[in-house]
């Protein structure tokens, strides 16, 4: 059958690239769909994922998942993953987002690069079940690359799709992917792994404390998330820069309600201090940003929060001290507070 419209939810990695390209050998119209939040993977794959689509001539639709997707990450119904990912929840959101965009454009049905058994918590059939039910898709999600060890889809059934020409693929291994990409003469697509932030260890240590200490999140919030070394103190989160990209990247967070710090006529970082700008915490903050300026001694840092503006004289941070206020820092140290 011809003229068979559906949606195709890209990544940019190689299984949902591979499905895309099986639902395109079979004569489907595939209109690529990727998701993009904060919170849920690197920004970069948005873009090989457009270029993905540019390169098989398909549309391509990005959709920001937004606040709605901030709630399913801190109350999900189906519980956590390795970190604070709630993959299912997640999934689940994504494919009724797919849904609404479905009946926008009359595509017939939607697909994904989803293996069977490649990702613990999400792609088993316990799993695939609860996220179509959730999602009120049953029966109508299509995972080229195993349906054939799935149960039958509304498109196999009315012949949208030919049942014989999709795959058996199971497991973790990425070996029988690479095989068929070759075969298909897929060359560009990147390294098969992971992308999704949640289940990294540092990032999910810092969105847990985040939850911990703000009951509402602004979106500053979220993109101090993603940015240099991060440290606790009380109801206070201090931010301290890497190198250039992340200071700058600091600087442009300048909402009026956090406080910028930077070591005067010395190399280093610049440093956000978030919470209440008691004298005793910009010391902190200071002698924070003291300890990652070049040289040695006391620095001179300046602080500014909105129109008001001064400097401190700081002692570097001991290591000792730095290490038990970093976020995600497994030691339990009790120090003297600053005056």
């Amino acid at each position: 059958m011809k003229g068979i419209r559906a949606i195709g939810l890209l990544s940019g990695g190689l299984d949902s690239t591979l499905a895309v390209k099986l639902m395109l050998d079979q004569g489907i119209e595939v209109h690529a769909v990727n998701f993009t939040s904060p919170l849920h993977q690197r920004g970069e794959k948005k873009s090989r994922a457009e270029s993905t689509a540019k390169a098989f001539d398909i549309p391509f639709k990005s959709i920001e998942l937004g606040l709605e997707y901030l709630h399913v990450v801190r109350h999900p119904k189906h519980g956590y993953g390795s970190g604070v990912n709630p993959c299912i929840d997640c999934h689940a959101l994504m494919l009724r987002k797919a849904k609404q965009y479905a009946r926008q454009i009359d595509a017939r049905f939607i697909f994904t690069g989803e293996v069977l058994g490649e990702r613990p918590m999400s792609q088993h059939q316990q799993a695939l079940k609860i996220v179509e039910k959730e999602a009120g898709l049953q029966g109508k999600i299509l995972r080229p690359l195993s349906a054939k060890l799935l149960p039958e889809t509304e498109a196999e059934r009315e012949g949208w799709v030919d049942r014989s020409k999709l795959l058996e693929i199971r497991g973790r291994s990425r070996k029988p992917q690479i095989d068929l990409a070759k075969k298909l003469g897929l060359t560009n697509y990147p390294t098969p792994g992971g992308g999704c932030l949640l289940t990294e260890k540092e990032f999910s240590a810092r969105l847990k404390d985040l939850f911990t200490h703000r009951r509402r999140i602004s979106m500053t919030d979220i993109r101090l998330l993603r940015i240099g070394r991060q440290f606790r103190f009380g109801e206070n989160r201090i931010v301290v820069g890497r190198d250039e990209t992340e200071n700058r990247a600091l600087l442009s967070l300048d909402n009026g309600h956090v406080t910028f710090l930077e070591g005067t006529s010395i190399n280093g970082p610049v440093t956000v201090l978030q919470g209440k700008s008691k004298n005793s915490m910009v010391l902190t903050a200071a002698r924070l940003t003291a300890r990652y300026c070049d040289g040695t001694g006391t620095v001179l840092v300046r602080y500014r929060r909105g129109e008001k503006e001064g400097s401190v004289k700081a002692e570097r941070m001991a290591d000792l001290e730095v290490q038990a206020h970093r976020i995600g820092s497994t030691k339990k140290t009790t120090l003297r507070q600053p005056t």
